[in-house]
């Protein structure tokens, strides 16, 4: 399957760069998730903030769905949050924008280990998967509120 474009350009930097260069841009997007975050006066359609068993901190995934269905995701996290997750936030913030929310589901998670490798995968397998989870999950949301909506419209 083919990847939304500006997640298959992240892919494939990753790709070219050796185990060490992998490990500096993961702290490079890591070092960026606080600029993920939602910005003075932006509102969104939904909000998920909520502290799971597989995550050591407070997440909050906030989801806005433009009126031509391009979804754009803000992330805060709290401050014991690892840095794989924070990584992983830069990297779906930027490689999931502008797609449609069925876009976002349909990402397949098969992508995780070409970015950070099949050592971090086996290591901290809930990490590398847990924001990708939370932005399917506020997605599949959003798409069950507009089909309840149209089904009452109607």
């Amino acid at each position: 399957m083919a990847y939304p474009e500006k997640l298959e350009k992240i892919i494939a930097l990753f790709e070219s760069l050796p185990d060490s260069g992998k490990r500096e841009a993961l702290i490079s997007y890591a070092d960026s998730a606080p600029r993920q975050g939602p910005r003075e006066g932006e509102t969104f359609d939904l909000e998920d903030v909520r502290k799971d068993e597989e995550c050591t901190d407070t997440v909050g995934v906030f989801l806005k769905v433009s009126p031509e269905r391009h979804c754009q995701f803000r992330v805060t996290l709290g401050p014991q949050v690892q840095t794989l997750t924070k990584a992983m936030t830069s990297i779906l913030s930027k490689g999931l924008d502008g797609l449609s929310p069925e876009g976002v589901m349909d990402v397949p998670a098969d992508f995780v280990p070409r970015i950070v490798g099949a050592d971090l995968v086996r290591q901290r397998s809930q990490t590398v998967y847990y924001i990708l989870t939370r932005m399917k999950g506020i997605a599949k949301v959003w798409l069950n509120r507009e089909r309840a909506g149209k089904a009452a419209a109607n």
